[in-house]
């Protein structure tokens, strides 16, 4: 059921990354525009992409949902330990999908592939007022890490 993502999943997680972009609009108009976070010919690159692996959750060749990652490696970095990690940059169930274990299939599946890759950790990040990620990574035992903050001062 879950596989990495190919050209032929393309429609279905553009479809799938308008339902995200939503979600993000809806909380912070002032930065996301109603828009998808890659075009069709970006998506053909990143799924051929070994280093930022996507993995989709095919039920009878429909994508239920997606998760991006990026393979981060620190050992050139003098200030931090040489750690690999794997960076979740999107998670997106599909609304008609949600409440069946989808997402914590996708999860599980990355949390076992960052095993197998020797990472040290797991990381992503979720905005502010996106309260159903954040009890959802929690739920999953993830932690804050860091905190970032802003100041508007532009309109």
């Amino acid at each position: 059921m879950i596989r990495r993502a190919e050209d032929r999943d393309i429609p279905q997680v553009l479809c799938l990354l308008e339902q995200v972009n939503r979600v993000h609009h809806d909380i912070r108009p002032d930065l996301f525009r109603l828009t998808t976070k890659y075009t069709g010919e970006e998506l053909r690159r990143i799924f051929a992409d070994d280093e930022a692996p996507v993995f989709v959750y095919d039920e009878n060749g429909q994508v239920r949902g997606y998760i991006f990652t990026v393979l981060l490696d620190h050992s050139h970095n003098h200030m931090l330990t040489p750690i690999k990690e794997l960076y979740i940059d999107d998670l997106c169930v599909d609304e008609t999908a949600r409440g069946k274990g989808v997402a914590t299939a996708l999860y599980r599946h990355v949390l076992d592939f960052a095993k197998a890759n020797g990472c040290y950790n797991v990381t992503l990040n979720v905005w502010t007022g996106n309260d159903g990620a954040l009890a959802f990574y929690q739920k999953m035992g993830m932690q804050p890490q860091k905190t970032k903050l802003e100041a508007i001062v532009g309109c």
